[in-house]
């Protein structure tokens, strides 16, 4: 368990905290690209690691980032005219550019020397796997964009689905790095099956073991952390392992393991302390689905599961649409969509968790690893060091991969993770 200074330092990211520092150390998702999707249209608000932004796309099509109040008399440009190339406050007509250069001021008369010498704090971005990205933090600490691990390229293909969580980024993230979860609360949803390796339809998730109880091997690494959950396999137990290997990405990507279809990830984004952004993320492989399909299999549609600003409609206040009758006939949990499910656990916790009360067993290493190495890198940012995982000091992304499939049990599980296996390992069991 963590001291309560601990936790707060794992946790709280707004105003001074060291991990919100920590986190504007990276290029931050800051919103998703069909947000800002037509030129000259509807500004929108971005809430992020304690502050809030304001984005638009200008008329050429450029996706800029601003402080989210006017430098004049700090009225919100989120109400603002998106034209011409530029956002142009309401108040008293001040314009400003993607980079913040403020190039018309209405009300301030002809020949003020004004003109042409305010610029509004603006913020470099980039669009990428469907993501705007933006680096919030200090100018001379930012280093070049590189693609992210589940968009290696510009043309893989992803699909996103997004849910604004009344919890803290840290709990969700321990939902995604606790593989011994999902043989419990998603059980109905990833069903055992005598297959080789994981596989997917439309319908569920299937594993090819029936272990609920998985032995954890975790290695840090110079970006995070991956480990392996170890299970039995139902073909050749005796001498093989059923492998299922995440990659946490610090601070806000983990790559789960990934199945016959496509690869599976998740980016948690913190509003504030008690609030986050939750996206679930299906990307590349032979079979990936089109946002419209993941989103209708993870019962995350925008207007019939979520509403328009990604609040979602089963909650706390419903009991997040349960069905007990279903539970009688069988489904485990009652509720519709992976991702929902999950949702019911993270808020019940309360929105941010105390943690020096909660009782950890042996299925929780990855968890106890993940909280001693996201409280120490935020010591370490208060100390004025480098973040975790951030220029000089991380691993492009690009060559960290998540892997799963039956292995005989001489192979160690570490010789299977980057980009490449060791080619000294032997393959997975046919």
């Amino acid at each position: 368990m963590l001291t309560k200074e601990e936790n707060d330092l794992m946790c709280r990211v707004a105003g001074d905290a060291p991990m919100g520092d920590l986190m504007r150390q990276h290029w931050v998702p800051v919103c998703l690209a069909e947000e800002v999707a037509e030129p000259d249209g509807k500004p929108l608000l971005i809430e992020a690691i304690g502050r809030r932004y304001v984005a638009f796309r200008n008329t050429d099509g450029v996706v800029g980032v601003l402080d989210e109040l006017c430098p004049h008399r700090h009225a919100s440009l989120l109400y603002g005219r998106n034209e011409d190339c530029g956002l142009r406050c309401l108040y008293h007509g001040w314009k400003f550019d993607v980079d913040g250069n403020c190039v018309s001021m209405t009300a301030e008369p002809e020949g003020s020397a004004m003109h042409g010498k305010v610029k509004h704090k603006s913020y470099e971005t980039v669009e990428w796997g469907g993501f705007v990205w933006a680096w919030l933090g200090e100018d001379d600490k930012r280093y070049p964009f590189a693609p992210p691990a589940f968009a290696p390229m510009q043309d893989t293909p992803v699909s996103v689905l997004k849910m604004r969580v009344p919890a803290n980024w840290a709990q969700i993230t321990e939902g995604q790095i606790d593989s011994a979860h999902s043989s419990s609360l998603h059980s109905s949803d990833m069903v055992p099956a005598r297959i080789t390796g994981a596989g997917a339809d439309d319908k569920s998730w299937y594993r090819p073991s029936t272990d609920r109880s998985p032995s954890m091997q975790t290695e840090v690494t110079s970006y995070g952390f991956h480990y392996a959950a170890i299970r039995k396999p139902i073909k050749n137990a005796a001498t093989h392992n059923y492998l299922r290997i995440t990659e946490f990405i610090a601070p806000f990507t983990s790559l789960i393991a990934p199945n016959s279809e496509y690869n599976v990830a998740t980016v948690i984004v913190p509003i504030d302390d008690e609030t986050s952004f939750f996206h679930f993320i299906g990307w590349g492989g032979r079979a990936c689905p089109t946002t419209k399909e993941w989103r209708k299999f993870a019962h995350a549609e925008v207007g019939v599961d979520v509403d328009e600003n990604w609040v979602p409609l089963r909650n706390a206040q419903n009991d997040y649409k349960q069905d007990r009758d279903a539970m009688k006939a069988g489904n485990y949990t009652g509720i519709e969509g992976i991702p929902n499910q999950d949702l019911a656990m993270w808020v019940s916790m309360g929105p941010l968790v105390d943690r020096t009360t909660d009782i950890l067993g042996a299925s929780d290493i990855a968890i106890v690893v993940f909280r001693r190495l996201m409280a120490d890198a935020a010591k370490q940012v208060a100390q004025g060091q480098t973040a975790i995982g951030s220029g000089a000091a991380g691993i492009p992304q690009v060559e960290i991969a998540s892997r799963e499939g039956i292995y005989p049990k001489e192979v160690d599980w570490r010789t299977l993770s980057g980009p490449v296996a060791d080619p000294t390992a032997k393959e997975p069991a046919q």
